[in-house]
């Protein structure tokens, strides 16, 4: 897709100040990809890493990537720079014979250098650069050199270590104003009345006022004093709290009788009669997930200033091409009078308040031309008004024979729309995302929920088993009124999917009598996959699980199409119910590798965040508002249960590089599940496994 859109050398490469300069329109937040690229651009035209920079990702000039999700990053803007940069070495090469003669073949590179023959100095590859107009069509044929080469130092590492990299947050621009939003109390509610006093006692303050509708934000020189002003603002107004918030059981809502229901075949959506549910199933479970957060270790920010004709916004968004158009979109702009530059902020994976801030810090600019804005959401506002994942939950049904063998299997996967960025769409699809835009006079009603019809998009990720069944019934049922907003979190429904049919998977081994490697084994025709299991086996039996503990196993293919990981979790259940992680063994496998310090880091990141969500993570609300607005109310995985982790890597430089962002978070939801079944024989089936959680399930058996 990236190269299609953007056929040029020119576009993904350029030579500047005596440095190459890489081009993306993937940002980084916290997987690497700028340092993959880097490394990408070395091994193919051996520049010495302090003479290749990453240009900022702004819709001034970046080429346009849409959204950087799914794990895409190295298969599309990855392999763009991979084939941009051999072209460009063809090109320098045939320079190189142009001018000293010789064969192509005669020519060596190294250290950015040239030699061959008829000289004894060596020609820089960045001088040659230079001359050579890069505005010519990339060489999709061009032969790349795909040699090992010394990893790249991870950008930003030194200053991250000193306490010195500036994250949006940190922005400080001459004659700047911190604003902040005073929110309702929760999403239905809205504002009735400012009281007059209230106004004159900011006007004295010298802060200022901005009121649209039930949009409502302070703004001044003094961070401190509109953080004060904005809390004593909330406390003053009159707010219609409506109803409040629905507080039925979310679980209870989750049936195909309250969905819009498609059936899935080669992993994609069809609008077409579902078949009926197995008769007389051998085996049948189901499992949950609920409403959970993104969890961002900073609350979201921008900044923005509106100088009369443009608007430029910094902002850590994952998307800045669609968020632009809806932005533009919500204050009737031309799209071109938008500017977008990405800042690193705190990092997330998925669809957090980032997008939202940055639209309010817009409009926050446009009421004072000339003058930046720099935003930030509270850890309240993170907590209680980003987009969450989706409850959701997965009705498994079996049918085996006398060995154990799955004849017939159906899945049900039911919950909530990941569909909520700010994407551009019918009837204003993208500003009707915005949550601001739904407070403004007049406002917006959200965009209603659409089924993602993507292969493995959104409710259906991971739905199709990997393992070869000779009957499936696969169905997504998307639930359309639901409490609270969602959108897009790491894995999307990969990560209830993979727990549901890797737990549903150990348990029928385990009711077979067979051990849970050759159980999936037994399923299994991929020869990559089996041979991560049988890697997996080997590095077990040189680590037996200690006698007090549980060992739980799970298997997975991100998309069934990416990251392969085998994963084995140790886990002691102690005398309060407490599941603490003991040892962690993972064995990937990401076809060729381009950064294995990022690839190890994204595998251990992605089971510390589905441990996180397995032991932790749950939303929780009643009619007055969202309750879990703090780290206590909304605890995650903390330091002092963090396992030791192993990651076995099976490094292929044959095979193309694939997604592994999102391919350990599943796979760990599953084997810690598996794990706590055989510490206490109970299979837990809801998420998060908390200590009443499994005490409740031993009293009821």
């Amino acid at each position: 897709m990236s190269l299609s859109d953007y056929p040029l050398v020119s576009d993904w490469l350029r030579v500047a100040d005596g440095r190459l300069v890489v081009r993306t329109g993937k940002v980084d937040i916290g997987q690497r990809i700028s340092s993959a690229l880097v490394q990408i651009a070395h091994e193919e035209l051996t520049v010495p890493f302090d003479r290749i920079a990453v240009a900022p990702v702004t819709t001034a000039d970046s080429p346009d990537e849409g959204i950087t999700s799914g794990s895409n990053s190295i298969e599309q803007s990855g392999h763009a720079v991979c084939k941009a940069a051999a072209t460009l070495r063809g090109r320098v090469i045939a320079l190189a014979v142009e001018r000293m003669g010789g064969a192509p073949g005669d020519w060596s590179l190294s250290e950015g250098l040239l030699t061959g023959p008829g000289t004894n100095r060596p020609l820089p590859m960045l001088d040659l650069a230079r001359e050579i107009d890069l505005a010519v069509p990339v060489d999709l044929a061009a032969e790349v050199m795909a040699t090992a080469a010394s990893p790249a130092p991870m950008l930003g590492m030194g200053e991250l270590v000193r306490g010195q990299y500036r994250f949006v947050h940190d922005m400080d621009l001459p004659d700047m104003l911190h604003a902040r939003i005073v929110r309702p109390p929760h999403a239905r509610a809205r504002l009735r009345e400012v009281p007059e006093t209230a106004v004159q006692r900011l006007h004295d303050d010298g802060l200022h006022l901005l009121r649209d509708g039930s949009f409502l934000a302070v703004a001044g020189t003094e961070e401190w004093a509109v953080i004060q002003s904005a809390r004593r603002l909330f406390d003053a107004c009159t707010w219609d709290t409506g109803a409040g918030l629905p507080e039925g059981d979310v679980f209870a809502q989750l049936t195909p009788d309250n969905a819009t229901r498609l059936l899935i075949r080669d992993a994609t959506p069809h609008a077409v009669e579902i078949p009926p549910p197995l008769a007389n199933p051998t085996h049948a479970a189901r499992y949950e997930r609920p409403f959970t957060m993104h969890g961002a270790l900073a609350p979201s920010a921008a900044c923005a200033c509106w100088d009369g004709a443009r608007l430029e916004v910094f902002t850590h968004s994952q998307g800045i091409y669609p968020l632009r158009q809806a932005i533009a979109d919500s204050l009737d702009m031309d799209p071109e009078q938008v500017v977008l530059t990405h800042v690193p902020g705190s990092g997330c994976y998925g669809h957090n308040g980032a997008d939202d801030a940055a639209f309010e810090a817009a409009l926050v600019a446009l009421a004072f031309p000339n003058r930046p804005v720099l935003l930030k959401w509270t850890r309240e506002d993170e907590h209680a008004w980003e987009p969450y994942g989706p409850a959701s939950a997965v009705d498994l049904a079996a049918v085996t024979d006398a060995d154990g063998q799955i004849q017939s299997f159906s899945a049900e996967a039911i919950g909530g729309t990941f569909r909520g960025r700010p994407r551009p769409g019918a009837n204003r699809a993208g500003p009707a995302k915005l949550i601001a835009n739904w407070y403004r006079d007049p406002p917006l009603s959200p965009a209603p929920v659409k089924p993602n019809m993507n292969q493995h998009g959104g409710l259906h990720r991971n739905l199709t088993p990997i393992y070869a069944i000779p009957e499936t019934r696969l169905v997504k049922n998307l639930v359309a009124d639901m409490p609270h907003r969602t959108s897009a979190l790491r894995c999307l429904g990969a990560a209830a999917n993979v727990f549901a049919i890797e737990s549903f998977v150990d348990d029928l081994a385990r009711e077979h009598g067979r051990d849970p490697i050759d159980y999936r084994l037994a399923h299994l025709t991929d020869a990559g996959a089996i041979a991560v299991l049988e890697r997996l086996r080997e590095a077990l039996a040189q680590r037996p699980a200690a006698q007090d503990e549980g060992r739980g196993l799970a298997y997975a293919q991100y998309k069934n199409t990416m990251t392969r990981v085998g994963m084995a979790v140790d886990v002691e259940v102690d005398d309060l119910a407490r599941v603490v992680l003991k040892r962690v063994l993972m064995v990937a496998d990401a076809g060729r590798v381009v950064d294995l310090d990022g690839l190890t880091a994204q595998l251990e990141g992605g089971f510390l965040q589905g441990a996180s969500w397995a032991l932790h993570e749950a939303v929780t609300w009643d009619r007055d508002g969202i309750t879990s607005r703090d780290w206590d109310s909304y605890p995650v995985l903390r330091f002092d249960n963090v396992p030791r982790i192993e990651v076995i890597v099976l490094d292929r430089q044959g095979a193309p590089s694939v997604g592994a962002g999102e391919a350990a978070s599943g796979p760990a939801l599953a084997a810690i599940a598996n794990a706590v079944r055989a510490a206490t024989g109970l299979r837990l089936r809801r998420l998060p496994f908390t200590p009443d959680s499994i005490r409740a399930a031993a009293l009821n058996g």
